[in-house]
């Protein structure tokens, strides 16, 4: 564990996780100076916070203070190739994530989950299964709380559950899972990777550290790509797909099965459970197994996977309207996230389209394209919105017909106009919400309000018709 009382540090980037890395460092003894390239009314709220705790805070700051730091932690927001951040590294100062600090000051053992998609519902069901086995647990990382912010709660833990993204990996020295998942790897945020093998390269950060006696629980077509670029994994492995039938639990018909030595047979059956979808099916695999390395009961998780809902912002059925289905699918912030939500839709009357597709946003240089054949089989029309909605269009609209709208609530509007009973509104926006939104709750809950808005509206007009319609008489 460094020792971090009286040091000199710099944080770079005051997200949440900047913010929280600031306020340990400080309670740990640090001295702590904190800048940010942006200067916007709501970080010069925070700088005043932080500030009160006795924390140096610079805005609108291109380059690193004319001053002499002992480390830098660096927000995951932060790419490492930015100028502040190269300019530390060529003074030679020690430069570090927030993720990898808080791993540092940690006094348990930790379960980590990362890849493109399903971080969330995996950690999810792996907190359901430890708590319910009494095993005392705290979730945090990507998307969650920030890891600093539980740093001090450690010592009284079993395990410290996390959820890791690429970004938080780049920055990685120690780290070291002794359960690491790796659900997927779809490509993502090329915008900030040069390739998706630089994107895959991130994500193998999470095994580097790794002993023999850990655990890599990975799904097969992930383990594939590591394997093509020669990386390789010291610690013991499961496997598991819902495609692939040799892999260690696989999906068949509907049921989870083990096919490892130890854990053969039927482990869980989907038509149990609140989760669906073949990408759901492999979340409950991989928490499977973690339970399983972590040695709790198969009943007990079994009960904890089947009580679990889907969480919000994901294949969220907010309701339903004359006969039409309105599904929040906001967490779904790249192609492979909406790929799974249009297969998760039963088709219309003899497989005909039913879908009206509500996407776009903040582009992270991906391939709309690849989803096109897809698109034809299953969606009405679309109707597009954000920075990104032109680039889908050109991708899209051989497959089916495009609509720009100005706004989210206007595409929500359109779309509720042009259905009809049996089909499905679903906003799956295959794009980062940072154009438009805070971030994708805040989109997801604008598409709730506007579609519980337009169900009371709707239920407004259905009686007052009842009301008004004239009494039937007999002659």
């Amino acid at each position: 564990m460094q020792e971090l009382e009286n040091k000199q540090v710099l944080v770079i980037g005051l997200g949440a996780r900047g913010r929280a890395a600031c306020e340990f460092l400080r309670s740990s003894g640090a001295n702590v100076m904190a800048v940010d390239e942006a200067n916007t009314e709501d970080l010069q709220i925070e700088a005043g916070r932080l500030r009160s705790l006795g924390i140096e805070v610079e805005l609108g700051v291109k380059g690193p203070p004319k001053r002499q730091f002992s480390l830098t932690v660096v927000s995951p927001a932060v790419p490492g190739n930015t100028a502040i951040v190269r300019e530390m590294v060529q003074r030679k100062v020690p430069v570090i994530g927030e993720f990898e600090l808080a791993y540092q000051q940690s006094q348990c053992l930790n379960v980590a989950v990362a890849g493109t998609n399903g971080k969330g519902t995996t950690a999810e069901l792996i907190e359901r299964m430890l708590i319910q086995n009494h095993r005392k647990t705290a979730l945090c990382g990507h998307r969650a709380r920030p890891v600093c912010s539980v740093v001090a709660e450690t010592k009284d833990l079993d395990y410290l559950l996390l959820q890791v993204n690429s970004f938080q990996l780049e920055m990685t020295q120690f780290f070291r899972p002794a359960v690491a998942v790796l659900l997927n790897l779809s490509p993502d945020h090329m915008d900030r990777y040069a390739s998706h093998a630089d994107y895959v390269r991130a994500y193998a950060r999470l095994f580097q550290n790794q002993q023999a006696f850990d655990w890599a629980i990975v799904q097969s077509e992930a383990l594939a790509q590591l394997r093509s670029l020669n990386i390789p994994i010291n610690s013991k492995i499961i496997t598991f797909s819902a495609n692939n039938r040799r892999a260690d639990i696989c999906l068949d018909r509907g049921m989870l099965m083990g096919r490892m030595p130890d854990w053969a047979g039927p482990l869980l059956n989907m038509d149990q459970c609140q989760l669906r979808g073949p990408h759901n099916a492999e979340n409950l695999m991989a928490a499977l197994a973690v339970g399983h390395v972590l040695r709790l009961p198969l009943d007990s998780m079994v009960d904890a996977l089947k009580a679990q809902p889907s969480g919000a912002h994901r294949f969220e059925l907010v309701g339903e309207i004359d006969g039409v289905k309105f599904i929040n699918d906001s967490k779904a912030t790249n192609v492979d996230a909406l790929h799974k939500a249009l297969l998760s839709i039963p088709g219309g009357i003899a497989g005909e389209p039913n879908i009206w597709l509500i996407a776009g946003g903040k582009d992270k240089n991906l391939e709309y394209h690849d989803v096109g054949p897809l698109i034809s089989q299953r969606v009405k029309g679309t109707f597009l919105i954000g920075e990104a909605r032109e680039k889908i269009r050109a991708a899209w609209s051989l497959f089916t017909p495009c609509t720009p709208s100005g706004s989210l609530l206007e595409a929500v509007k359109a779309a509720a106009r042009s259905a009809v009973p049996g089909d499905v509104v679903l906003l799956s926006p295959a794009c980062s919400s940072f154009d438009q939104f805070r971030n994708f709750q805040h989109r997801g809950e604008v598409f709730r309000e506007a579609v519980l808005k337009m169900a009371s509206t709707s239920s407004d007009h259905a009686h007052s018709a009842a009301a008004e319609k004239p009494e039937l008489k007999t002659i």
